[in-house]
């Protein structure tokens, strides 16, 4: 196994547990009317430590990622990612109690989310980035037309969920061995 793609992983887990322990922990949050942020305040959610903890270390063991193990096969795509994760720990240091600081940090992380996929899609000429950048796109596109009754929290996840496909996937094929070649 290449020991480089660990932290990808690890980050990737820290983040949705946190998130998911969240939820369970806050039977007043609503799909229809919060954003996940909504878990990190501590003036409103008892489970405020966990989710900004797992946003936090979580961002960074993305960076990590980027940094060590993405960096020498999709240069550019890195350096995005490498952002991307530093923002994502912004959005659980500055959480929701900072106001306008936190919902700065969080349109910078959905924002460089979204240009990772479109770099990775045009670096390494992935099918997979491309299609879980839109997924994204169109998930925002259809919340801002409110089409719906759902909360913030829904596009959220959906981009979210459609990125990580994608990263699991990249963290995936660098700890595959290339097949034998016949002589």
């Amino acid at each position: 196994m290449n020991w480089r793609v660990l932290p990808g992983i690890l980050g990737v887990v820290m983040i949705y547990l946190c998130i998911t322990l969240s939820i369970m922990l806050s039977p007043w949050f609503s799909w229809t009317a919060n954003a996940l942020s909504d878990l990190g305040h501590p003036a409103k959610s008892t489970a405020a430590p966990i989710f900004n903890f797992g946003l936090a270390v979580g961002g960074i063991l993305v960076a990590l990622y980027a940094v060590s193990a993405m960096a020498g096969r999709a240069k550019y795509s890195a350096i995005f990612l490498a952002v991307t994760g530093i923002s994502l720990t912004l959005v659980g240091v500055f959480n929701e109690s900072w106001g306008w600081l936190h919902f700065a940090v969080s349109v910078v992380f959905f924002s460089f989310a979204c240009l990772t996929l479109f770099a990775y899609s045009i670096e390494m000429r992935s099918l997979l980035a491309a299609l879980s950048a839109i997924i994204g796109l169109l998930a925002w596109f259809f919340y801002r037309l409110d089409v719906s009754q759902l909360g913030v929290a829904v596009p959220e996840l959906i981009s979210s969920l459609a990125a990580t496909a994608w990263f699991l996937y990249d963290n995936y094929l660098p700890t595959r061995k290339p097949a034998a070649t016949r002589a």
